[in-house]
């Protein structure tokens, strides 16, 4: 049984050290590593910046574009453990030009320790994955990345706000495509999910790239009545303007570069960033805000100016490019807009790609091992205990009652034949091998009979004329041998039956926790597709299987074992009601003498 307990351990560690390197699902073929380092050698973010919808930008330098998809329909995008699969958004893919635009969800960008996702794909029979306008978090209320060409703007949130007016296209900027400005303003709708309380929180960001340096240029206008919201440049210096009091000059932007300007408006300040790091502050509320938004050009005003008043002076139009434009009805943290600088740039230091990898054939099953969470893995292990401890001892029985049969076929063989001679021939001629003494339980019945009768013969009893009390007596020694032989038989059969009836609740035990815990990872990741939820199903299911597949074979071991244990019982039974037999046939007082025997007496 050690023997078996060891191969056990030694299987189960083999298999360990294969989960580093788990395959997602068996229908995709290849995978890509990408890991995520907001660290100080790479994205530099300074602080963790938790949710952040991640670029990941593939071209010909980093990716093949073989197997994958025309379309990219084949795309996954799995977490380190190879079961979360995360959502994403694709804004271009194109296998012949060699690029691709992906937007992925990441749950946690750290400054600490970096963190591996996997990009899966080569999988013609994947469908096009359907969680893209969840790869933006709901508290995005409007994302325009400028893909659609010239109409207008399609927003990439659940929340649907589209522009109203079309956009002019332009190639070739920061993030694929993107949009001219300066020939009018491109309207944003006026929804509630838009609307702005006063006093409220916002932020606003958008890749810019001015044409030329001109005074009092809006690049994001909101009017409601007197409230005012204006982002935009003057001189090439951004500036954000609320109510009519504008912040001071900060860090200047160029002329025909790419600059990402973002503010965000929280209780009494508005700040303003460029490139992701703070540039100015303004200590102002926002005002209430219902109206229609503009981009690049100023918004007209909801209502006219009062009688008598000096008409509001307006801003000029923004002449350049515009890209990636995002607003939120939350507050940004700081490292959340320093991470969308410097992983939405054409040189993006927070992702890193390596080496793709082809699935070697692994089965199905194999998948199903490779999704088990910690508390799957215990249940299979205590289960492994289980089994290897129940067949160690069917093996073990097994090998013992075959051996007892045997030894007690050959042993009544040769009792039988000394039929006619005295009981005792047997044990004193030494005819029965020594091998069939050791394993022979009939041979222990017939050892202390023959022990029984040599005792009283020490003793001076008449073993030619044994009375029936001394026959009960003997076959009382040899039923007290026979019991103790059935006990023998029946030791850790116990163990068996308890395998049997509580190997399947282990299992199930373990499939209820395990699918506690997929309901429960799901709703925390806010995933419900069939995609990130059957791997953990399937390997919680899998307890169950393990249950079953442990006691199935206890049970037929046990119920063969049963049947061998009352066969050598049984024998054993014919066998004590035989020497008894025949002790009262050939030695007891009632016997009858042959005839030669009595002339002789006479």
């Amino acid at each position: 049984m050690r023997r078996l307990l060891f191969i056990a351990l030694t299987l189960l560690s083999t298999l360990l050290p294969g989960l580093a390197h788990a395959w997602w699902q068996a229908e995709w073929a290849y995978r890509k590593p990408v890991t995520i380092d907001g660290g100080p050698q790479a994205g530099a973010i300074g602080s963790d910046a938790g949710r952040v919808p991640v670029l990941v930008r593939l071209h010909t330098g980093n990716f093949k574009f073989e197997g994958v998809s025309e379309t990219g329909a084949d795309l996954r995008f799995v977490a380190g453990d190879d079961k979360t699969v995360l959502n994403h958004q694709i804004e271009q893919f194109d296998p012949l030009l060699g690029i691709a635009l992906i937007w992925v969800d990441v749950p946690n960008v750290s400054a600490g320790t970096p963190q591996k996702l996997w990009m899966y794909y080569g999988n013609p029979k994947a469908p096009a994955s359907g969680n893209g306008q969840r790869s933006f978090d709901p508290d995005y209320t409007l994302v325009y990345h400028f893909a659609e060409g010239a109409v207008p703007p399609r927003d990439t949130t659940a929340y649907g706000n589209n522009g109203q007016t079309a956009a002019v296209p332009v190639e070739g900027t920061v993030i694929g495509k993107g949009a001219q400005l300066g020939n009018g303003a491109l309207m944003l709708p006026a929804t509630p999910s838009l609307a702005v309380t006063a006093g409220g929180t916002l932020t606003f960001s958008a890749w810019i790239k001015p044409d030329s340096l001109g005074a009092r240029q809006a690049i994001y206008a909101r009017r409601d009545g007197a409230g005012e919201l204006v982002v935009g440049i003057d001189q090439g210096v951004p500036f954000v303007q609320v109510n009519g009091q504008r912040s001071t000059p900060g860090q200047p932007v160029q002329a025909g570069q790419w600059a990402h300007l973002a503010v965000k408006a929280e209780g009494d300040s508005v700040a303003l960033y460029v490139g992701g790091r703070p540039a100015v502050s303004l200590a102002a509320k926002l005002p209430a805000l219902n109206t229609a938004a503009a981009l690049g050009a100023d918004a007209p005003a909801a209502a006219p100016a009062a009688p008598g008043a000096a008409p509001a002076a307006g801003f000029a139009p923004f002449t350049g490019a515009i890209d990636e434009v995002r607003l939120s009805k939350v507050a940004r943290p700081d490292a959340l807009l320093l991470a969308d600088a410097v992983s939405q740039g054409a040189e993006s230091r927070l992702a890193a790609f390596g080496p793709d990898e082809q699935q070697a054939g692994k089965s199905h099953f194999g998948f199903i091992l490779a999704a088990m969470p910690l508390d799957a893995w215990i249940v299979v292990g205590l289960l492994g205990l289980m089994m290897a401890l129940s067949w160690a001892i069917m093996i073990g029985k097994g090998r013992n009652f075959g051996a007892t049969s045997r030894a007690n076929a050959t042993f009544i063989e040769h009792f039988r034949e000394a039929a006619g001679a005295p009981l005792d021939r047997l044990a004193t001629n030494n005819t029965v091998p020594q091998e069939v003494r050791a394993d022979s339980s009939l041979w222990r019945l017939y050892e202390v009979a023959i022990e029984e009768m040599r005792r009283r013969h020490d003793r001076g009893y008449d073993l030619n004329a044994v009375s029936a009390s001394t026959i009960g007596a003997i076959r009382a020694a040899m039923d007290g041998v026979m019991v103790r032989e059935t006990e023998r038989m029946s030791k850790r059969m116990n163990w068996l039956s308890t395998t049997i009836e509580g190997a399947p609740y282990v299992g199930l035990f373990g499939t209820v926790i395990g699918i506690m815990l997929v309901f429960v990872v799901a709703a925390m990741a806010g995933a419900v597709d069939i995609n990130s939820v059957a791997p953990g199903m399937a390997a919680a299911l899998l307890c169950t299987a393990a249950g079953l597949g442990v006691a199935i074979p206890a049970l037929f071991g046990y119920n063969w074992l049963a049947s061998r244990s009352d066969a050598i019982g049984a024998d054993m039974a014919v066998f004590v009601d035989e020497f008894v037999t025949r002790l009262a046939e050939e030695q007891g007082e009632g016997r009858s003498l042959p005839v030669a025997v009595q002339a002789r007496r006479a």
